[in-house]
């Protein structure tokens, strides 16, 4: 997992790159855009944190750059500048995120982690998912067990597909409402819990003996277990 950083100024870059570096991210760290453009050329990043205020090529200008050049990797602007304005026109260039400065570090891995749960879950080579003994059409909003079908709302199709393709993996309650109920007014963190009690109740009705396929990690969230059924 390799992490881009254009950052001039040496004293955030620096802590940055210790930051990301502590938490076994691969990081590459660099001052302008043009630098940006070259270490981005041809490569997989898990993610591109690229600061607004750079020498030569704006933050703007590199991130126009970057998704022409078709680079897909999330890209997470830091900025002082923080008026709607300025973050609909980083947004606007291709940006998929936009934190304004100073920030805690604690937040923008946080958000790094969002976009990573994001772009999985928006990457669907297969419209069916399958793990364990279910199956996922994200067509025709069917999980099927079987010769048993179970009818899902589209809510409860993006939030199984979420869990499925982390099969094993404990997913934090806060990442899940983040990759997708962020920027829906109203929720609150609690909504997860409700729709994994959705789904853990109409899948009880597919799975022999009504086992459950959701189970919870205790201190770490909820995980899809394809032998927990």
């Amino acid at each position: 997992m390799t992490i881009l950083i254009v950052e001039d100024d040496v004293d955030i870059g620096s802590l940055l790159r210790r930051g990301f570096a502590s938490e076994s991210y691969q990081v590459e760290l660099v001052g302008d855009g043009d630098q940006a453009l070259r270490a981005a050329n041809g490569k997989s990043l898990e993610a591109i944190i690229l600061d607004v205020m750079l020498p030569g090529r704006s933050g703007i200008e590199v991130c126009k750059a970057l998704r022409a050049a078709g680079q897909t990797a999330p890209i997470i602007m830091l900025s002082a500048r923080s008026s709607v304005n300025e973050r609909t026109e980083g947004l606007l260039a291709g940006a998929d995120d936009y934190i304004v400065k100073p920030f805690a570090f604690e937040e923008l891995l946080a958000r790094v982690k969002v976009q990573a749960l994001r772009r999985s879950n928006s990457e669907e080579e297969s419209r069916i998912l399958t793990a364990g003994p279910l199956s996922l059409d994200l067509d025709t909003r069917q999980a099927q067990v079987g010769e048993t079908r179970v009818r899902l709302t589209e809510r409860e199709v993006e939030l199984l597909a979420l869990l499925m393709r982390h099969a094993g993996e404990p997913l934090a309650r806060a990442d899940i409402f983040a990759a997708l109920w962020a920027g829906h007014g109203g929720a609150s963190l609690n909504v997860v819990d409700v729709y994994v009690g959705y789904l853990r109740h109409k899948l009880a009705e597919a799975l022999p003996g009504g086992g459950h396929l959701i189970v919870t990690v205790r201190g770490r969230g909820f995980m899809f277990e394809p032998e927990a059924g």
